[in-house]
């Protein structure tokens, strides 16, 4: 009986596991359904990496997060700018800040 898993993989996926001996189906997305399953993607992947804290799932994270903001029909050097822009006005991270509390 095959297994079923009803998610995103990579473009070269049924490739790998056809060279493999395997078979597989798959089907494409239309453009809504796409950018639902790469939310999910984003969720299932940062879980792996704070399971594993490795850099290779941090890999995996920026490229469903440059997957998304394409779907969307933005650029990556749009999402850079408001990076940036953030950055100016409330800074990064640089400094290791952690908020306590606050008075009135």
């Amino acid at each position: 009986m095959a297994k079923q898993y009803h998610k995103l993989v990579r473009d070269k996926i049924p490739a790998i596991i056809t060279a493999g001996g395997g078979g597989c189906r798959v089907e494409t997305l239309e453009q809504q359904a796409f950018i639902r399953a790469l939310e999910e993607k984003l969720s299932e992947e940062l879980a792996e990496y704070l399971e594993s804290r490795s850099l290779e799932e941090l890999a995996d994270l920026q490229e469903v997060i440059r997957a998304l903001v394409a779907a969307r029909g933005e650029g990556w050097e749009e999402l850079e700018r408001l990076r940036l822009e953030k950055r100016e006005k409330r800074g990064g991270f640089d400094r290791r800040l952690l908020l306590l509390e606050v008075t009135p």
